[in-house]
């Protein structure tokens, strides 16, 4: 019979990376959900598989296979109570750190609970039983396949990771009959590097290292990273929460968030993403990502990740050096320069907004203070424009919620008393957050400015989707009228009852006049708190004119095309695109 494969999606991409990661071996147990798998590899010469009806056996000769041959054993079973006879050798081979992979077939989970025939929930593991369990559902779109790559390829890597052990895969079938497939699709492949491992070879070109909110960094680190950047060609992409001060930084905020113009310093050859998760919403166009981290998981956050390092980036980055004697000119941060000043030399003058306020505001900040940025609208417009060289930013992107943002500012500022802290939110922030500035342990060291336009500005800012609904989005999707209606002495008889030093502003020639007190280099006798009143058309108005200082002839015509058959339209005409 021909070697043909099923037309499902995701069980090709199964089958593409089962072989690119070179797993062979196959115990396969009768059944109908699991029959597009099987059907699919039983004619393909690559495949080494072996019969066993009883599952319970099949699980122990996976475990004997694997440990005799060293290699990974893949487990195939169908639905109903199949998998539970598993269970057994799947402890047997997690107690022994066999790489068994157990790939049961399932009709899709949303039937489970409905009394449908041989359906039951894997969706909970024994503790002891896999390291790690991943669903795996059908593919109609790109976000789907990427989906059914990633959850993939983790579940392979994971095989091998930390000494081994088995994994779990939940196969969604749909029972297709159609196979007429010849020829598997691309796939991305996904390796996971450790110290032991031979590392790959940088690609000539452009190198970008990405990097999202980061601890400090040590002098050793920024050198070696410098190091680097001198010998590769490459620049650190960074935002506020970044913290990285070397000679190849290169602040991103402003060029990488233009939505009709696409630099050509935002496409590189390879990028290497360290740090954790960026809130500044920019816009790359890696050809690789490399992703280096101790933690060695598989984060593909822009889409292209090949290999996953699973190392200290200070070791990383000195692995590199050493591999390369000669050093090169760095054209590439040349490059960076000319376009950020070109387009930061176009900012024109903004309205009294948000974003106003950091462009006439951060450079000015004190020597050697700290900077805390509510999320999201404050970190976003802050991002535009880059702090003093000792300045250090902070925001809080791991969970990206606004409850704690104050909270986060005043214990940080107790840790260093003789240091300035320096903190901008929004209303909603504050006041979700308002009881942390009564604490008793505040400190005469906070500066926090409260940025209230009366509502969630960015539910009206014009590129968000809440913005259609216009003045209806104040009822219940930005939340307005709440706290006050941006009453002017609320916040003022607060503030200066808990012991701050209150400050307010509502015009730009008001915000000049207070914020030289705000930004007093000594500290003060008192916390102070800076109140400033902006409207959100102005803010939403200045996000706008940030982003779109710079617009190339290809973002005009899209602009034209935009305005003339709405966004709908655009969305139509994309998926006919994608179907030609």
């Amino acid at each position: 019979m021909e070697n043909l494969y099923t037309n499902e999606k995701h069980t090709q991409i199964l089958i593409a990376l089962l072989k690119a990661h070179g797993i062979k071996k196959v115990i396969a147990s009768p059944g109908t959900t699991n029959i597009t798998f099987i059907a699919s590899i039983q004619h393909d010469p690559y495949f080494e598989i072996y019969s066993a009806a009883d599952e319970r056996s099949a699980a122990y000769i996976a475990c004997g296979l694997s440990a005799e041959s060293g290699e990974p054993v893949v487990l195939s079973c169908t639905g109903a109570t199949a998998s539970r006879n598993y269970v057994p050798g799947l402890t047997e081979a997690f107690y022994r750190k066999l790489p068994v992979l157990a790939i049961t077939a399932t009709q899709p989970v949303d039937r489970i609970g409905h009394n449908i025939a041989q359906v039951i929930d894997r969706r909970v593991q024994f503790n002891d039983l896999v390291k790690l369990s991943v669903q795996v559902s059908g593919v109609y779109n790109d976000d789907d396949k990427w989906a059914c790559e990633i959850a993939i390829n983790k579940a392979i890597l994971e095989l091998k990771h930390h000494g081994g052990g088995p994994v779990h895969i939940n196969f969604t079938t749909t029972y297709s009959t159609i196979y007429d497939t010849k020829v598997l699709p691309k796939v991305n492949v996904i390796r996971r590097i450790s110290y032991k491992d031979e590392l790959p070879n940088i690609p000539e070109g452009k190198i970008g290292i990405f990097v999202g909110n980061h601890k400090k960094w040590n002098k050793e680190l920024i050198e070696v990273v410098d190091a680097f950047c001198e010998k590769y060609n490459a620049i650190v992409f960074c935002d506020h929460t970044s913290k990285y001060k070397g000679k190849y930084r290169a602040f991103a905020g402003l060029i990488a968030t233009q939505e009709s113009y696409q630099s050509p310093c935002c496409f590189v050859d390879l990028m290497i993403h360290i740090g954790d998760i960026s809130g500044a919403y920019m816009f790359f166009s890696p050809a690789k990502v490399w992703r280096v981290n101790p933690d060695g998981e598989v984060c593909d956050t822009f889409r292209k990740l090949q290999y996953t390092f699973e190392m200290e980036e200070q070791d990383f980055f000195e692995q590199y050096v050493n591999l390369k004697e000669d050093k090169k000119e760095n054209t590439f941060i040349t490059e960076w320069k000319n376009e950020y000043e070109k387009i930061y030399n176009k900012i024109p003058e903004l309205p009294f907004s948000n974003a106003w306020i950091a462009q006439n505001t951060i450079s000015k900040l004190p020597e050697n203070s700290i900077l805390h940025l509510g999320i999201l609208n404050t970190l976003r417009t802050w991002n535009y424009f880059e702090e003093p060289q000792s300045v250090l930013g902070y925001s809080n992107t791991g969970g990206f919620g606004i409850d704690g943002c104050v909270s986060s500012l005043i214990g940080a500022s107790l840790g260093e008393p003789n240091k300035l802290f320096f903190g901008v939110v929004g209303d909603l922030a504050f006041f979700y957050d308002m009881n942390s500035i009564g604490n008793r342990h505040v400190g005469h060291n906070v500066r926090l400015m409260v940025i209230n336009n009366g509502r969630g500005t960015e539910f009206r800012n014009y590129g968000h989707i809440g913005h259609n609904f216009g003045e209806d989005a104040d009822k219940y999707i930005a939340a307005a009228g709440h706290y006050g209606r941006k009453s002017h002495l609320l916040l003022k008889h607060y503030a200066e009852d808990l012991g701050f030093e209150y400050l307010s502003a509502s015009s730009k020639e008001e915000y000049l006049n207070s914020v030289k007190r705000y930004l007093e280099s000594q500290i003060t006798d008192k916390p102070i708190l800076f109140e400033v009143f902006t409207d959100s058309k102005d803010e939403s108005e200045a996000i706008r004119i940030m982003k779109n200082i710079e617009i190339s002839t290809k973002g005009k015509a899209k602009k034209v095309v935009k305005s003339v058959i709405g966004e709908q339209g655009v969305n139509i005409l994309k998926k006919l695109y994608k179907r030609t």
